[in-house]
C-alpha cells in the first residue's frame, strides 16, 4: 500500500515539476530577450565595439521579424 502511495506521489509531483521547468524556461527566455540582450548591445556600443554591436542588432532584428508569433 505504501509503495502505491509513493508511486502516485512521484507521478503527481513529477508532472508538477515538469510544468515548473517549462514555466521557468519561458520566463528565462523573456527576461533574456527583453533585459539582457539590450544591455549587452548597449555595453558593446559604449565600449567602442560598434562594429560588433551593429551586426548583432541587425541579425536579431531580422530574426525577430522572421519568427514573429501573432
Amino acid at each position: 500500500m505504501i509503495t502505491l502511495f509513493f508511486i502516485l506521489f512521484f507521478l503527481i509531483f513529477g508532472n508538477i515539476l515538469g510544468f515548473a521547468f517549462r514555466a521557468a524556461w519561458g520566463v528565462f527566455r523573456i527576461v533574456l530577450s527583453v533585459v539582457f540582450l539590450p544591455l549587452i548591445i548597449l555595453g558593446l556600443f559604449f565600449g567602442g565595439l560598434m562594429t560588433v554591436a551593429f551586426p548583432i542588432l541587425i541579425i536579431v532584428g531580422i530574426c525577430s521579424l522572421a519568427i514573429r508569433k501573432c
